[in-house]
């Protein structure tokens, strides 16, 4: 009788061990890539801040609050990292990001307080993986943010100014936010109407 040599065995299960290994190890390393490595936008969005009550001016300055509260976000985000800045076409917005502007060095870029579609698309493509800052409108702000989340956000109360509202974008799957307060606190909930379309 002729046995079978066992070298011939143990060979074989050290080259299957082998490749389970390498295998095992790809998985892992794709699922770090696929977790870890993505891009991760972030968008930070407020309301711009208050501004000056002026039934005959459309496009009213901020207040000495107004000014106040846009100095805290400067100091809160001026060295995180913002590659971008938006504003809209109101000198409010523009006032409320130009502290930031200028400690950051990042020029504002302005559109149309109605083009929330326009910015969504801006910061999904040619601004993924960035930091990104956004002034805008009690009813511009919840639009993006509802965009860019799949969630509902409502319009903030005229009478808010500090809410703000940071959404982590992952390249896939849905974004993550997070509201917070900041600055001096603001009347709650009085008021919920539009002043911008």
């Amino acid at each position: 009788m002729s046995e079978t040599p066992e070298p011939r065995t143990r060979l074989k299960t050290i080259i299957v061990f082998s490749l389970l290994v390498v295998v095992f190890g790809a998985v892992v390393l794709f699922g770090y890539f696929a977790t870890f490595a993505r891009p991760i936008t972030t968008v930070i969005a407020v309301r711009h801040a208050e501004k000056k009550i002026e039934p005959n001016n459309p496009d009213p300055d901020l207040t000495p609050e107004g000014e106040a509260r846009a100095q805290e976000i400067a100091r809160m985000f001026g060295g995180t990292g913002i590659n971008a800045i938006y504003a809209t076409q109101f000198k409010r917005t523009q006032e409320t990001v130009k502290p930031l502007a200028d400690q950051t060095g990042v020029t504002p870029t302005i559109l149309q307080a109605n083009q929330t579609d326009e910015l969504a698309k801006q910061i999904s493509t040619s601004r993924r993986g960035q930091t990104i800052f956004v002034a805008g409108h009690n009813n511009t702000v919840p639009a993006l943010i509802s965009t860019l989340s799949g969630d509902s956000f409502p319009v903030i109360p005229e009478s808010e100014y500090d809410n703000l509202f940071i959404v982590t974008i992952y390249r896939f799957g849905k974004a993550k936010v997070v509201k917070l307060k900041y600055g001096s606190g603001s009347t709650q909930g009085a008021g919920n109407g539009t002043m911008v379309p």
